[in-house]
């Protein structure tokens, strides 16, 4: 199995669009993707909430059967069309992958 995990930093304003509502835009891309492919296991987006500690503002955690599972994941073309938007938003992103 396959960890996927990725965090995302967001700009204040890009887009034409501050950064709590590129959140939750950038949320729902990313659970359109929750099914694309055989081998998902786990696909589980999160918003940053006030209150709680967050030095990101948006999470991916993911478990894939995998490597090829993973790797269907990232070359699907649902998945591939949001990414331009994903690097207009951001301002840092972080990413572990890792086999268990």
């Amino acid at each position: 199995m396959i960890k996927h995990i990725v965090f995302w930093k967001l700009k204040d304003h890009a887009e034409g669009a501050d950064r709590a509502t590129n959140a939750l835009k950038l949320k729902a891309l990313l659970d359109s993707c929750s099914d694309l492919v055989p081998g998902i296991l786990k696909f589980e987006a999160a918003v940053a909430k006030p209150g709680l500690e967050a030095t990101y503002d948006i999470v991916l955690y993911s478990e894939f059967a995998s490597r090829e599972a993973l790797d269907a994941y990232q070359n699907h073309p649902e998945h591939v069309k949001i990414k331009p938007f994903f690097g207009a938003v951001r301002e840092a992103r972080q990413c572990m992958d890792y086999e268990i």
